[in-house]
């Protein structure tokens, strides 16, 4: 295709897989790219963990597991995008559109924040903690109402970069860079899932998922900071919610989920963070945040609603920019 053509299916594909995650989302009766990266990546730690092998030979297995699942992840889209051109340049573009569609989780992250919200504000406050169970590695069994608004928003605000953003952001690298959005967004999505499965410290993930929770960290490092700058922006009071991420933020173990989560508590004058149970052992996590107001639906929806103008704005700077560039 022509430099002009390229554009206009990079600007189709962009904008159409926008639409398709905020209509449809994530069927769940569909096959997500997701789901075959956790099949792969599950099998090969059971023939890790089945030689027994040391920390250090365990670590190059980790980088291995990385180098593989992300070769296999690019190669499976070029392969298929190749594929899809011959038989049609329409066909290539509608692929590549659903392809990156299922990289973009804010329909999938919305609906989470609902399902649990539901049965909390009907009364139901056992069936609110199963479903918030499904999303969640903490323990749920136990928490009141506060601490389980506390969970969805944490779940919001964390897996706002990392979900929705971050895949967005390396779809214009694709674009602009080329071969495809597709491609770099699959990518990311594929180290994104590498971290959410192995990316502990704790056993037995300690030394083979020291590589992926690398890859990851490094790789959302920009998008994160770049979300932070975005929702404070948004929020009206761009200095507080600095101010506070550079006072709270640091204190997270993670170089990512505290500056994504505690923009958020800044820009919503609200507190997160504190003491969390993850199979019976106690976690205490930094506080995030002032608590100004308490969390409540209102606040989660606030959040959503947040997530939702950032993504918008980041498509429409996007946008603006490939049509900038020369072809």
């Amino acid at each position: 295709m022509t430099g002009w053509a390229i554009e206009l299916a990079c600007f189709v594909v962009l904008g159409g897989a926008a639409l398709l995650d905020y209509c449809i989302g994530d069927p769940p009766q569909w096959v997500h790219p997701v789901q075959v990266m956790g099949w792969g990546i599950d099998r090969y730690c059971r023939w890790v963990w089945a030689h027994k092998w040391p920390g250090f030979q365990e670590k190059l297995a980790g980088v291995g597991l990385v180098v593989l699942t992300v070769a296999l992840t690019v190669g499976a889209t070029l392969g298929g995008l190749v594929v899809a051109q011959r038989i049609g340049p329409a066909i290539a573009v509608i692929w590549e559109t659903i392809l990156l569609a299922s990289c973009f989780a804010g329909r999938s992250l919305r609906r989470a924040a609902l399902e649990v919200l539901e049965p909390l504000q009907a009364g139901d406050l056992a069936q609110a903690r199963r479903v918030l169970s499904q999303y969640v590695g903490r323990d749920t069994e136990e928490l009141s109402e506060s601490e389980v608004l506390r969970a969805v928003l944490e779940t919001v605000s964390e897996n706002a970069t990392d979900g929705v953003m971050a895949p967005l952001f390396y779809a214009f690298v694709g674009a602009i860079v080329g071969p495809s959005p597709a491609v770099w967004a699959l990518a990311y999505k594929a180290a994104s899932t590498l971290d959410s499965m192995v990316g502990y410290r704790t056993p037995p993930y300690t030394h083979l998922g020291w590589a992926s929770a690398r890859l990851e960290d490094g790789l959302t490092w920009l998008p994160c900071r770049l979300v932070v700058f975005s929702i404070a922006v948004l929020s009206g009071r761009p200095r507080y919610v600095w101010r506070i991420c550079c006072r709270d933020a640091p204190h997270d173990p993670s170089p990512n989920a505290g500056w994504s989560e505690c923009c958020y508590a800044a820009a919503l004058g609200v507190r997160m963070g504190g003491v969390n149970r993850y199979r019976g052992m106690v976690k205490v996590k930094p506080q995030l945040g002032d608590p100004l107001r308490p969390i409540t639906p209102a606040i989660i929806h606030q959040a959503l609603g947040l997530t939702r103008w950032c993504f918008l704005t980041w498509l429409a700077l996007g946008l603006l920019l490939l049509g900038i560039l020369p072809g």
